[in-house]
């Protein structure tokens, strides 16, 4: 069992299929080589939220669940470090796209990170 600092928390994710549905209607697509990344700013919620869609697209469980661990810790010691430094409070939603199977962590991690960074 991992210890809880070393968790991506509950409340930083997105979880409920409405609140994904929301962010993928509403929010600002930008696209990457191998993702879509949605945001969409929340005034009334202090604390950044992530969360992420990794359909099969013709992979194994096995691929499929790695790219979720990787995308699940880029999102925990990048991602909401950088928008909790914004002081906004944000829905970032992550869709894959067929080329992120084939991707390494850095190429997700830089991706990722320059949308993040960039202006939205």
């Amino acid at each position: 069992m991992e210890p809880e600092g070393q968790r991506l928390p509950r409340t930083a994710r997105i979880r409920r299929g409405g609140e994904i549905r929301a962010v993928l209607r509403r929010g600002v697509r930008a696209r990457t080589p191998t993702l879509d990344v949605y945001i969409l700013r929340v005034p009334s919620r202090p604390q950044p939220r992530v969360g992420w869609v990794v359909p099969k697209l013709g992979n194994g469980s096995v691929a499929r669940n790695r790219l979720k661990r990787r995308l699940r810790e880029i999102a925990r010691t990048r991602v909401l470090g950088a928008l909790r430094a914004r002081a906004v409070g944000v829905d970032l939603l992550v869709r894959v796209r067929t080329s992120a199977y084939r991707a390494t962590y850095h190429q997700l991690e830089e991706e990722l990170m320059s949308v993040v960074d960039g202006k939205w």
